[in-house]
């Protein structure tokens, strides 16, 4: 195969910033070899930082459309739930050609910002009358098709989402287009299951305790193939504390791990309310916790107990979720500064073998990311896909700064997006901020909203 290779005077290695490194990948996208100490070639692409890509470990590429229009307070008090009605109407309109418009515009915008792998947390399953397409992934074969077309490599997640609340309670009929039982996602699974490649990864999700039973979680994690990765939501809510302790006798957190299933290939997404004895368990079970800080603020579900977390060695990675915001910058941020509003400190996400909090939250989200994908990314490494991100170091924050400094000032210092280059599976992407596809993504995506917003 044919080599391809970047010469970077700093790249972010597993152990940290690195000088003078030639990173070389093959035609099939992977890293093939890591030379530290090199010497720049003439003719030779260079850049002076350049880092691994982000996963966003949770996404529902459908809810970009609705950025922005839920911002109106109603007659009563507003919650995630009266937000979730809203999502719920929207979301019955929205055609296959449609979702793959949206996904598109909102991956673009992802690997624009950073992030290189996306963990689509699928649930827009059914036609708008309940009825199954022709072809039963067709919104999920429409979905990867953007990610196909934006480059951002994709874990696809069909949802498993049976029951509208505990003691299995029947879906409603706003809810119809994600009804499945476990038979469906099995089905989802196998039909997408050709779409899998180095780019793609096809797991599970039940949607959460509320929508899918331990029964039922028990049945799919029996069948799903070893390494595939299972995501759920969990402890999102109080109300939803409260009504799990009040159909069983235990919290969320609580009752999943007691089943004994939960273990690397687990991504809890949220995890926002728990009891310090969760926080240890999730920890010691090996799952990432799927923290989604905009979405978090943006709905009101308060705050993720990160400092217990770190000190009980817990995985974590970060999401975008409803996508009010696509910057991973803006969830690391808001991950740190949530914790120093809630206990009037600082510099929380540390320890005592590293202190730089930008550097703390960057090597721990990639982890937690990479291990809730399923995939070979996360790391400047031989095997690993090469998926980079150069920065600009011409930008006045960056401009002659130290590569110790540079992820505690791109992550707390302004909001000019700082990534100027952007490589996936070693095909450059994004080209001095743009993608190369940006005005044929954009123009679908406008043409798709009009047409939304006209309902």
């Amino acid at each position: 195969m044919s080599q391809q290779s970047l010469f970077a005077a700093n790249a972010y290695l597993p152990q940290g910033w690195t000088k003078n490194v030639r990173l070389h990948w093959d035609a099939a996208g992977a890293l093939t070899d890591i030379e530290i100490g090199a010497q720049v070639h003439a003719g030779e692409t260079q850049a002076e930082f350049v880092l691994p890509g982000m996963t966003n470990l949770h996404s529902h590429a459908f809810q970009r459309a609705m950025a922005g229009m839920t911002e109106m307070a109603g007659e009563s008090k507003d919650s995630f739930w009266t937000w979730r009605d809203l999502m719920y109407r929207y979301a019955l309109h929205i055609t296959p050609e449609q979702i793959q418009a949206i996904a598109a515009q909102l991956y673009m915008e992802c690997l624009r910002q950073g992030y290189t792998s996306v963990c689509e947390f699928h649930y827009l399953h059914r036609a708008i009358d309940g009825r199954w397409y022709a072809r039963p992934a067709e919104m999920a074969q429409r979905v990867i098709a953007a990610a196909t077309q934006t480059g951002i490599g994709i874990t696809m997640l069909p949802v498993l989402y049976s029951y509208a609340d505990f003691n299995a309670q029947a879906l409603r009929e706003d809810q119809r287009r994600f009804k499945t039982s476990v038979d469906d996602i099995l089905r989802l699974v196998e039909n997408l299951d050709a779409e899998r490649s180095a780019q793609v990864e096809i797991g599970v999700a039940p949607h959460s305790l509320r929508a899918a039973s331990i029964a039922q979680i028990r049945e799919v994690y029996a069948a799903l193939s070893a390494q595939r990765p299972l995501h759920i939501h969990i402890a999102e809510q109080t109300k939803e504390v409260d009504a799990c302790l009040a159909a069983t006798g235990k919290r969320p957190v609580e009752l999943l791990l007691e089943t004994g299933l939960v273990d690397q290939r687990w991504c809890l997404v949220h995890a926002t309310h728990l009891t310090k004895a969760e926080v240890q368990g999730i920890a010691a079970s090996g799952a990432v916790a799927g923290i989604c800080t905009t979405t978090e603020g943006n709905l009101g579900d308060g705050f993720f107990d990160l400092p217990d977390y770190i000190a009980a060695g817990g995985r974590f990675g970060i999401g975008s979720d409803s996508h009010v915001s696509q910057s991973p910058v803006e969830e690391l941020r808001w991950l740190e500064y949530g914790q120093r509003l809630r206990l009037q400190g600082r510099n929380i996400a540390s320890s005592a073998t590293q202190r730089q909090v930008g550097d703390f939250l960057w090597q721990h989200a990639l982890q937690g990311g990479a291990q809730a994908s399923g995939r070979q990314v996360g790391q400047l490494a031989s095997g690993y896909r090469a998926d980079m991100l150069i920065l600009d170091d011409q930008h006045p924050n960056l401009a002659g700064l130290a590569s110790s400094a540079v992820l505690n000032t791109w992550i707390f210092a302004g909001n000019d997006n700082l990534v100027r280059d952007v490589y996936v599976a070693g095909k450059r992407v994004v080209q001095e901020g743009r993608h190369v596809e940006q005005s044929e993504i954009q123009q679908a995506y406008v043409e798709c909203m009009r047409s939304l917003r006209a309902l």
